[in-house]
């Protein structure tokens, strides 16, 4: 189930896809153990990487829309795909979070420019790739984060049908070497929405000054600063509300791509975790022969086989969307709240069993337990993740509509919607397929039938004792309820995509085993919520549920564990 590097072989994949992540994954191996920790530890910025991947053409031909690949030598590998896209973050999270980060940010700069109608910068952005460039995206500025309701990069028309612009910008990856710089900024003389306006700037321009990196790790974060910079007409991206939309529609395209990066760092982690915990001996035994041991190394490998399930069945979705099925707005969030934040959980599970070993300089580990903080708070935090996933609830959980079945989707295909999403609104009226189905299926796994029944009641609960008025003001009650919701979600993605793949039901029912403990965590808490009305409370502690124990099945789910001690540790 997890990414080996030692016999890692992307057959689902056309064959430039294959190569290309072939190549990516012998560069970092050949490379060595060594060089990865040493340049983490150095906080040197990763030259040799972005080398390597303009020698290669990796972004390229993976983030150039093939609408926009040209004729040249090699244009028919270029198209975005979501599916392989995915595949990378895998790949780039698990040998290291500054890797990943250089080219996540290059995706962000890029979403605001193949949403543009502007055909002269889209073919400056399709160069720029080709000629081995990153790009950053100018959005979140040091007083207002990433609220895009306010800014302070003032755009002053210069009477030639221009602009100069001058602000700042605060926290933007790759903002030391972009070749392009997608801002976002305000026009001076407009008022309101119609006055925003997203435009390309570039890092080497004599106008734009690097202030510094604001973050003390390997990856460059920059703050800059525009003094008058020149903004012509041919460098306007998008104009109004239509910026404003570019700039939620690009996080939309973004924040998707957290959970498979949170997925590689924990597999990596887990491969050391394990071979470390299965070669020690304490106390004249075993440390993986302790039933706590075993335990937390289960939950963490369960969680994380649960991770790749729903982020892969996500990504179906993703690609399938259209303006008559938008039901990846909800599958989306979902990704970058749950998935990242189960990867913490992994990686405390791991961190438990391995003790002092999680903070040696010479593992991955030690710097998989810091990276992996970070992913549930970029694009977004867990709570504006998990607010936005609210919106979605009625018509999820109580007006299902009939769709076609979603099929997996590894075809080699231009995911061109994700840059024609349309206006960033009327996320309440999206309907979804009935999330039953995918639990009747598998009723006959006694966990999937037991969480079923929390499903059920949290259903019950909102139609005899919906949120008053008074509690949907109260955010902190309402991401309570928010955290079961996204259980259920969770739960129908991961049964689906196990369906798909034939997924051992031993191990989907240890996931469920789980997810039954985890909804009556969630319970619990809202029990103690002092927003809850006594009815509330009383459901809560009625809907706690113990998951169906099976020593035959945890005992089978183990040994998958156990096998992989040994199985992969990167050459030196």
């Amino acid at each position: 189930m997890l990414f080996n590097p030692r016999t890692y072989d992307p057959a689902q994949f056309d064959e430039p896809t294959r190569r290309l992540l072939r190549a990516t994954v012998d560069w970092f191996e050949s490379r060595g153990k060594k060089a990865l920790i040493d340049t983490y530890v150095d906080r040197a910025w990763y030259g040799d990487f972005l080398e390597f991947a303009a020698k290669e053409g990796l972004f390229a031909a993976f983030l150039t829309p093939a609408g926009e690949a040209g004729q040249e030598a090699g244009a028919g590998a270029k198209r975005w795909d979501t599916a392989r896209i995915a595949e990378l973050n895998e790949i780039l999270g698990f040998y290291g979070l500054g890797y990943w980060y250089t080219w996540q940010v290059t995706i962000l700069g890029l979403g605001p420019v193949w949403q543009s109608e502007n055909e002269a910068v889209r073919a400056r952005a399709a160069q720029l790739l080709t000629d081995g460039h990153v790009m950053a995206f100018g959005l979140s500025e040091r007083s207002h984060g990433a609220d895009i309701y306010s800014t302070d990069m003032i755009l002053t028309p210069d009477g030639e049908g221009g602009f100069t612009a001058s602000g700042s910008k605060y926290y933007i990856g790759n903002g030391n070497v972009a070749g392009l710089v997608s801002v976002f900024g305000r026009r001076s003389d407009v008022e309101g929405p119609e006055g925003y306006v997203f435009f390309a700037a570039d890092s080497r321009h004599e106008a734009y000054h690097l202030v510094k990196n604001v973050v003390n790790a390997q990856m460059y974060v920059s703050e800059f600063r525009l003094d008058e910079y020149p903004v012509h007409a041919e460098d306007v991206l998008h104009t109004g509300k239509a910026a404003f939309d570019a700039a939620l529609n690009t996080v939309n395209v973004g924040k998707f791509n957290l959970c498979t990066a949170s997925v590689g760092i924990c597999e990596h982690a887990m491969y050391e975790a394990v071979t470390h915990a299965h070669n020690r001996v304490l106390y004249g035994k075993k440390v993986t022969d302790f039933p706590h041991v075993r335990r937390e190394l289960t939950d963490a490998y369960a969680r994380l086989v649960a991770m790749k399930l729903f982020s892969a069945r996500a990504a179906d979705y993703f690609r399938s969307a259209s303006p008559e099925d938008r039901r990846y707005l909800l599958f989306n969030p979902m990704t970058k709240m749950k998935v990242t934040t189960e990867g913490e959980k992994v990686i405390d599970l791991m961190w438990d069993v391995i003790a002092a070993k999680g903070f040696e300089a010479d593992t991955y580990f030690d710097k998989a337990a810091k990276d992996i903080r970070g992913l549930p708070k970029l694009e977004g935090t867990v709570h504006v993740n998990l607010a936005l996933i609210l919106k979605f609830m009625g018509n999820y959980l109580f007006n299902p509509a009939e769709y076609a079945p979603v099929p997996s989707r590894l075809d080699a295909a231009d995911d061109e919607f994700l840059f024609r999403q349309g206006p960033a609104r009327g996320l309440g009226a999206i309907r979804f397929h009935d999330w039953r189905t995918a639990y009747d299926r598998h009723a006959q796994v006694p966990n999937v039938a037991r969480f079923r029944e929390q499903a059920d009641g949290l259903c019950a609960l909102l139609a005899a004792h919906a949120p008053s008025p008074e509690q949907q003001q109260d955010l902190d009650f309402l991401l309570s309820l928010g955290q079961l919701f996204a259980l259920v979600v969770y739960g129908q993605l991961v049964l689906e995509q196990a369906e798909l793949t034939g997924l051992d039901g031993d191990l989907l029912d240890e996931i469920f085993d789980v997810l039954v403990r985890d909804f009556s965590t969630h319970a619990t808490e809202l029990h103690g919520k002092s927003g809850a009305s006594e009815e509330q409370a009383a459901w809560a502690l009625a809907h706690l549920r113990r998951p169906v124990a099976d020593a035959g099945r945890s005992a089978r789910v183990w040994a998958q564990v156990e096998g992989l001690a040994g199985a992969y540790e990167m050459p030196a």
